[in-house]
């Protein structure tokens, strides 16, 4: 099959990049030609384990093109996706100024049926908007050209995202169409063939499903951080907590791990957005509120208790970072944990030093050159002259390092692991003092 895809993002390539390698024939359109350029030339935008690899071949080989020519691209295609960004507007709702004006383009351009796949996250009723914006600008050009417009929801984790494409979990398409059906069991077809993980429904129960899920696990990440802070007050121990309530299998083990806050384009977005849409149809969503909040107050802890440990005196200290990136496996640093700790040590007078294996020029790009902010390039580096260690992102070349050394390098001997990978243990048999996440001393 031809597809077109409006957008090189995030969503954008991972999903043209993954219907090229089943053999789909993929146009990807975008309208900043600089990094078009970048795309026809093997420069890939974001970092993504197993997705450079890819995007190169199969642009070689002919079924992935790279194009700023909206026109060439809407008649390249019956199948329309659009998958470009929805950032939080003001009040915390999804804008869909860019959605729309994709919406608007295709129906500009289009000479014949068209199947128009809202792709990016979007609120409920948004396909309605889609189909209205077609609607006007065609009747504006005097056109009576059919088309049709679904919902199927992105279910990529950063860091996993081919792997969650190539092999879904659940394939969620919203239409009441019989022809759009039948096209996108074509489409998907090849990522379906162990059995069935397609999910057809209305398209506001598509919309819906991919905010409920987000949503569903913040909530339980907030859950279990929320949990870790009243276990410091009591004396419990988070990490034994954690073990007691995992093994129920009516809650299981994922995204039970208490931290420093969750970050990174999705999860903030959707919580918030899925709130914003709540209250505008007139019902407080009390929870998702609560949900963002306490995420909120989250990641500030790291900086709480490194200002506890040194009574509030923290101006002249140097910091090292472990883990600047929102996750692993990826470079991105939207929302990230690691830059509400480093702007509250800068506005304390602090320095900090840090080392991620990927997000330093991503760390650069945003805080650009300053002298409070060193960005080393070995893990150990980060480690000389500093006076503590926070650990914000658990990479795995973060989980069994050299304490002794550690030891050995920091002034104070302290580390605060924002994700619970050590524990008291073993890092105080090396005379280290260690503060995680909600665990006993």
């Amino acid at each position: 099959m031809k597809v077109t895809i409006f957008g090189t993002g995030y969503v954008g390539l991972v999903t043209g990049t993954c219907l090229a390698e089943v053999g789909h024939e993929v146009t990807c359109v975008d309208v900043d030609q600089a990094k078009v350029d970048g795309l026809n030339n093997g420069v890939i935008p974001i970092y993504e384990p197993g997705l450079e690899p890819m995007v190169i071949n199969n642009h070689q080989q002919g079924r992935l093109h790279f194009t700023t020519d909206a026109a060439k691209a809407v008649k390249f295609a019956d199948v329309q996706f659009i998958a470009v960004g929805t950032p939080p507007d003001e009040d915390g709702s999804a804008d869909l100024q860019y959605v729309l004006a994709v919406a608007k383009t295709i129906a500009e351009h289009m000479d014949s049926f068209k199947i128009v796949i809202d792709k990016s996250t979007v609120p409920v009723g948004t396909a309605d908007k889609v189909s209205a914006a077609m609607a006007d600008t065609l009747a504006a050009r005097d056109a009576d050209i059919d088309y049709q417009v679904c919902s199927n929801p992105e279910f990529l984790k950063e860091g996993a995202a081919v792997a969650d494409f190539m092999k879904p979990d659940r394939i969620v398409i919203g239409t009441a169409s019989e022809s759009v059906e039948q096209t996108m069991r074509e489409l998907y077809g090849p990522f379906n063939r162990n059995h069935d993980r397609i999910l057809f429904m209305d398209v506001r129960s598509a919309e819906l499903t991919k905010y409920a899920a987000n949503a569903m696990l913040a909530t339980k990440i907030s859950f279990m951080n929320e949990m870790a802070n009243l276990a410091e007050h009591v004396g419990a121990d988070i990490e034994a907590v954690r073990h007691g309530i995992g093994s129920d299998p009516r809650i299981g083990y994922q995204f039970i791990y208490p931290g420093c806050g969750y970050g990174g384009s999705c999860f903030p977005k959707d919580v918030q957005a899925l709130a914003r849409t709540a209250g505008q149809v007139g019902y407080e969503a009390e929870l998702l509120n609560a949900v963002e909040a306490v995420n909120n107050r989250q990641k500030h802890r790291l900086f709480a208790k490194l200002s506890d440990y040194y009574n509030g005196q923290l101006a002249g200290k140097t910091i090292a970072i472990w883990g600047l990136s929102f996750k692993p496996n990826t470079d991105d640093m939207r929302e990230a944990p690691s830059r509400v700790l480093m702007e509250s040590l800068w506005q304390a007078g602090a320095k900090v030093q840090a080392y991620d294996p990927v997000a330093s020029e991503e760390t650069q790009r945003i805080y650009g050159e300053r002298a409070d902010l060193r960005l080393c390039d070995e893990q150990l580096d980060a480690l000389d002259g500093a006076d503590a260690l926070v650990v914000c992102t658990e990479w795995s070349n973060f989980k069994s390092p050299d304490f002794a050394l550690i030891a050995s390098k920091l002034a104070d001997k302290l580390v605060v692991d924002g994700r619970n990978i050590y524990g008291p243990e073993i890092t105080q048999d090396h005379g280290l003092d260690y503060r995680g996440i909600g665990r006993r001393s």
